[in-house]
C-alpha cells in the first residue's frame, strides 16, 4: 500500500499535478491489476446482492418516480432497468439514477465503515449502466467494479466527511468517475479531470440523513453515479475541471473539510498490485442502517430470553461515537422518537429498531416499519425506554484499522422493574465476515429469492442466477440481463401528478 498524503497548498505553489490525490486515483484506475478469483466471486456475490433489494423495492414510490424519469429518457442502444423489459433501454445515465435509487432504497445492501460511512456497492449500478451502453464485456466490467470499491473504500478510511457534515456521496462521485476510467480504458489525463468534476459536483450535505429523513436519502448516491457520468462524458470530449480539487487553497479540504492546516492521508494500492478492498466491505441481513445490524442480532436473541417485555424499565445502548450520534439519542433528533416518522428516519433509529427487533424477535424489510407496527402502544412504551451512550472503548473498536478486530455493535443494558438487569454484548453482526454465520454465496441467493419471491418467475431467476455466476466470461451482449426483468403488470407507474418529462 501506498499512503497518499493530502493537503492544502496556495496556488503560487503550483502543485504539481503528479503530486495531487486525484492523479494518484486516476493512476490505480488505469494500471495493470488483475483481480483475484476471490475478488471475482465477491463482485458477483454484490451484483445478486444489488439485485435483490432493487427488486424488492421496485413499487416503492422513490423507486417509481426514478424509473418513471428514466423511462422518459430512451436510447435505442442504452442501458437497462430493473424490473422493465430489456428490449426496452434509456441513456445510461438514467439508468444509472433509476437503478442506483432502487438499489438503495430499502438501506439493505453492502457497507463500509471506517473514518467515513459508504455503501460502496453504489457504485455498481452508475458503472453497469455504462458498460452496457458502451458494450464492455464482463471480466472489463469486474476490473470497474474493483477499480471503484478500492478507491471508495480508501476515501473513507482517509478522510471524514461526516464530522463536516458533508455527505458521503462526495465519495462516491469520485469512485464511480474512476471505475468507469477503468471500464473504458481512459488515460489518466481524462480520469484525473473527471474525478475532479464528480467531486466537485457532488458534494452536499448531511441534512439529507438529518432529521426528517426524505426520500432523498435514497435519490443521493443515484444523483452522484449521474453525476459521475456526465462528468466523464464531459472530460473525454477534451473539457477540464477545477484543479487542484482537493489540494487547492479555495478547494475541498480548505473550506469544507478541516481547513489549510490539516493533512490527510489516504492509502491505495500500489500501482498494478490487486484491487483487494471490495473483501473488507461486508453486506446486511437487515434492512437498516448497518451500525444497526448487530444490535438487532442482540435484540433478536434477548427477545427470547425477556418473556414479558412490559417489566422493563429501562435499556441504555453503549456503543460507538458515530452510532450514538448518528441513529442514538446523541443525534438530537425528536424524529427518531416519533411513532409518525418516515421509514427513511425510523431505518436510523437505533431506539426504535432495537425495540422492535426485541418484541418480534425477528426483523423484516417491510413488516417492520409499517405505520401499524411503529404505533402500537407497547412498542412506543419500550421505544420511549431506550437511551444510547457513547463508549470510548466502543469507539476504539469501530476505528481499529484492523478489519478483524474493528467492531460496530455495542453493549446493552436492560433494567428490569424487579431491580434485576440482563447485560450483554455484540461486537459485529452474525453476517458480517467475522460473524457467526458470514455471508457466503449461499446466503446471498437464498436472500436474493427471498427478496424477489412473487416478483420473478422461476425461469427468470434461474436465467439470471446462471449469467451473474458466470460474468467473467460474459459478453458485452450479456450484460443487458444483470439488471433483472420481473413478471408482467407487477410494477406500478407513479401518480397522476404532471412533471416535466412526461
Amino acid at each position: 500500500m501506498q499512503e497518499i498524503k493530502v493537503k492544502t497548498h496556495p496556488s503560487s505553489a503550483l502543485l504539481k499535478k503528479e503530486e495531487q490525490l486525484a492523479w494518484k486515483i486516476a493512476e490505480i484506475a488505469s494500471d495493470k491489476s488483475r483481480p483475484s478469483a476471490e475478488t471475482i466471486e465477491m463482485v458477483i456475490n454484490r451484483i445478486i446482492d444489488n439485485a435483490s433489494v432493487a427488486i424488492a423495492s421496485l413499487n416503492r414510490k422513490p423507486v417509481i418516480s426514478a424509473r418513471d424519469m428514466a423511462l422518459a429518457h430512451p436510447k435505442k442502444n442504452g442501458a437497462t432497468l430493473f424490473g422493465v423489459d430489456p428490449k426496452l433501454k434509456v441513456h445510461c445515465e438514467w439508468a444509472a439514477w433509476a437503478n442506483g435509487t432502487a438499489v438503495r432504497e430499502l438501506d439493505y445492501h453492502d457497507t463500509f465503515l471506517a473514518a467515513d460511512y459508504s455503501h460502496p456497492g453504489d457504485n455498481i449500478p452508475a458503472i453497469l449502466a455504462v458498460a452496457q451502453q458502451k458494450k464492455i464485456d464482463g471480466l472489463n466490467l469486474i476490473k470497474a467494479i474493483l477499480t471503484g470499491y478500492e478507491v471508495q473504500v480508501s476515501l473513507v478510511k482517509g478522510i471524514c466527511l461526516h464530522e463536516h457534515k458533508i455527505d458521503h456521496i462526495a465519495h462516491l462521485g469520485v469512485s464511480v468517475a474512476a471505475g468507469i476510467g477503468t471500464l473504458l480504458k481512459l488515460n489518466k489525463d481524462v480520469i484525473y479531470q473527471s474525478v475532479q468534476q464528480a467531486l466537485h459536483t457532488t458534494i452536499s450535505t448531511r441534512q439529507s440523513r438529518k432529521g426528517e429523513i426524505s426520500s432523498w436519502k435514497a435519490f443521493a448516491p443515484s444523483h452522484a453515479g449521474k453525476m459521475a457520468i456526465e462528468a466523464v462524458d464531459r472530460c473525454m470530449r477534451g473539457e477540464g475541471a477545477p484543479s487542484p480539487i482537493y489540494e487547492g487553497e479555495d478547494s475541498f479540504i480548505a473550506y469544507i473539510l478541516s481547513g489549510p492546516d490539516k493533512e490527510y492521508s489516504v492509502p491505495l494500492p500500489d500501482l498494478n498490485s490487486e484491487k483487494r478492498a471490495i473483501l473488507e466491505t461486508y453486506t446486511k441481513e437487515h434492512s437498516a442502517e448497518y451500525q444497526s445490524q448487530a444490535l438487532i442480532d442482540l435484540a433478536r436473541s434477548l427477545g427470547k430470553k425477556i418473556k414479558d417485555k412490559s417489566q422493563i424499565s429501562k435499556i441504555e445502548i453503549y456503543t460507538s461515537h458515530h452510532t450514538h450520534y448518528v441513529i442514538g439519542t446523541g443525534a438530537n433528533d425528536p424524529q427518531k422518537m416519533d411513532p409518525k416518522a418516515s421509514r427513511e428516519t425510523l431505518d436510523h433509529s437505533i431506539m426504535y429498531i432495537f425495540a422492535v427487533a426485541l418484541e418480534d424477535s425477528n426483523w423484516h424489510h417491510i413488516k417492520s416499519y409499517t405505520s401499524e407496527r411503529a404505533n402500537r402502544k407497547s412498542t412506543v412504551e419500550l421505544w420511549q425506554k431506550i437511551e444510547t451512550f457513547e463508549d470510548p472503548q466502543w469507539t476504539k473498536k469501530y476505528h481499529d484499522p484492523d478489519p478483524k478486530k474493528k467492531s460496530f455493535g455495542g453493549r446493552v443494558l436492560i433494567k428490569m422493574k424487579d431491580g434485576s438487569v440482563i447485560q450483554e454484548e455484540k461486537e459485529v453482526a452474525d453476517a458480517h465476515p467475522n460473524g457467526l454465520r458470514p455471508f457466503r454465496r449461499a446466503n446471498y441467493i437464498e436472500k436474493f429469492k427471498s427478496l424477489t419471491d412473487g416478483l420473478m418467475t422461476k425461469s427468470e431467476t434461474k436465467k439470471f442466477l446462471k449469467l451473474v455466476q458466470n460474468l467473467k466470461s460474459l459478453k458485452s451482449k450479456d450484460l443487458v440481463f444483470l439488471n433483472p426483468n420481473i413478471k408482467k403488470n407487477v410494477t406500478r407507474g407513479n401518480s397522476k401528478n404532471s412533471s416535466i418529462f412526461d
